[in-house]
């Protein structure tokens, strides 16, 4: 069978990427850029416009114009079209959508704190490439000439997981502090255990009730990418999690600060809770924050328990794996290490690979988190300025919190932040909005400078973007409103349960067992 279709449309998405790439280059675009604050993203702008563009015309008029026949290369250069298609709509979403959908929210003012809209929906890149998708395969269809290369979506959500070990290291095991892990091991397995069980009484289909297990028990929509392949989800399943996660998350993003402040919960208390209960990364910083707007110490507690969730995963991947074997293949006396070896997914082993290789320091320090660490060993040129220290000191007066005077007063004497504890404390301060805009932006400044971010993880995380703007994206193409009909409402019931439940028991455990101190 020949693949290739004699079409112009890849040779056409080049010249459209060839020619954004250009208008950017040479500043047509400014005004757009300018519009949308999307200057940080002007290099990947071009550059990957330029690289993807010329690969789609040189492949495009090979598609055009050459001789196919039946074969290996007539396969995958086919597989072309369909992946530029994808990474064109990514394009647009991650450069243009996106941004314009928060200037829109931005331009609506605050609903949660500080928090836009956007912000609070989850409107990014991942949710908007997956409406794309669905908006095309259930509007427009997919084209003939795309099929053979929207498979390739799941390569790319495969590969974004692999990478996400870069973020991590084994100096967060060390300072998670035995509570978290013990919460986070209980709270995670019970829940994977228990959307499981309902699953099974409620007739759900194994792929189904898999992949929500991981979605609702460890961490949202990473965890879900992750599962898919091991249970075998098909496209629609894997957006029911996702959706089921997103509005669980903006419920509890209102829900868990007014709670929170009702029970007059301390900082540590909240975090945890929040960490405990809040599926989406996003939300749950976004709940702490809203919680203590004036300081990030329930922040810290919430990532902790966060991080705890990721480092869970590959435990909760290896008991589906079993579980998923054992339920379809309905053979009791299934081997365990038949399974480890022939049905668990190599790419989470390749996580656990680049884990191991983060935790050596070969991407960047090994105390590192997302690649950025704390050294204040730092050149003059980065030091205050003397007119930023008088910025500081005339505004020093409005400072009340002891906390917060010994680290400014640290700061104006060093003029650089002394610790990890003062940095904490500082960024706490400019949260608080106590400082004008001219103080908090030295501050933040300050910040930057002992705070690095190492350039092979931060090239890491670009890639991580992409392969999940890609994958989900594809994902959305795979999805139609027979599908969705078809699946019915079961995965939000079930969700909606086994969230509540883990919410209000992680609440009653925080409030018997934590204290302001872990």
């Amino acid at each position: 069978m020949v693949y290739t279709h004699k079409h112009p449309a890849l040779l056409i998405m080049g010249i459209i990427m060839l020619a954004m790439g250009a208008a950017t280059s040479s500043g047509i675009m400014d005004g757009v850029i300018n519009y949308l604050h999307i200057s940080k993203l002007v290099w990947e702008l071009t550059s990957l416009s330029y690289v993807f563009g010329a690969i789609a015309v040189a492949v495009g008029l090979w598609h055009l114009f050459g001789e196919h026949r039946e074969g290996n290369l007539d396969y995958y250069l086919s597989s072309i079209t369909g992946g530029i298609f994808i990474l064109l709509i990514a394009m647009l979403i991650r450069w243009f959508v996106a941004p314009y959908v928060a200037v829109v929210s931005k331009s609506l003012g605050p609903v949660m704190g500080d928090k836009y809209l956007h912000d609070v929906m989850g409107l990014n890149y991942v949710v908007l490439g997956i409406l794309a998708g669905i908006i095309i395969v259930n509007v427009f269809r997919i084209p003939a000439w795309a099929e053979n290369g929207v498979r390739l979506s799941r390569l790319g959500l495969k590969t974004g997981v692999i990478l996400l070990g870069t973020l991590y290291s084994a100096a967060e095991l060390r300072s998670l502090g035995g509570l978290s892990v013990v919460m986070i091991g209980f709270f995670v397995l019970g829940s994977v255990g228990l959307v499981l069980w309902f699953g099974a009484r409620r007739k759900v289909p194994n792929s189904m009730g898999g992949v929500l297990s991981a979605g609702m028990g460890v961490c949202g929509v990473s965890a879900t990418v992750a599962a898919a392949p091991v249970v075998q989800a098909r496209s629609v399943e894997i957006a029911y999690t996702i959706g089921t996660i997103l509005l669980w998350g903006v419920g509890c993003m209102f829900l868990f600060p007014v709670i929170g402040h009702v029970l007059d919960m301390g900082h540590v208390q909240f975090g945890a809770w929040a960490g405990t209960g809040i599926l989406n990364s996003a939300q749950v910083a976004g709940a702490a924050l809203a919680y203590q707007p004036n300081g990030i110490e329930t922040l810290k507690v919430a990532e902790i328990f966060n991080i705890t969730r990721v480092l869970v995963l590959p435990i909760i991947v290896l008991w589906l794996a079993v579980w998923y074997v054992k339920r379809e293949e309905n053979a009791p006396g299934v081997s365990v290490g038949r399974v480890v070896f022939e049905k668990f997914p190599m790419f989470v082993l390749g996580f656990l690979l680049m884990f191991a290789l983060s935790s050596t320091g070969i991407f960047a320090p090994a105390q590192h988190y997302k690649g950025k660490y704390f050294d204040n060993n730092i050149a003059e040129s980065k030091l205050l300025k003397s007119e930023d220290v008088a910025v500081l000191q005339a505004e020093a007066g409005k400072v009340a919190r002891e906390d917060q005077k010994a680290a400014l007063g640290r700061l104006l004497e060093n003029r650089k932040v002394m610790s990890i504890d003062d940095d904490d404390v500082l960024r706490g301060l400019v949260n608080a909005g106590v400082l004008s805009k001219d103080a908090n932006g030295v501050l933040k400044q300050a910040h930057k400078s002992v705070r690095h971010t190492a350039k092979k993880v931060s090239a890491f995380r670009n890639w991580i973007t992409w392969l999940f703007a890609f994958g989900l994206v594809g994902l959305g193409m795979q999805i139609t409103i027979a599908s969705i009909r078809q699946a019915g409402g079961q995965p939000l019931v079930i969700g909606g349960i086994v969230g509540s439940a883990k919410a209000v028991l992680s609440l009653i455990v925080v409030l018997m067992f934590v204290r302001e101190t872990i």
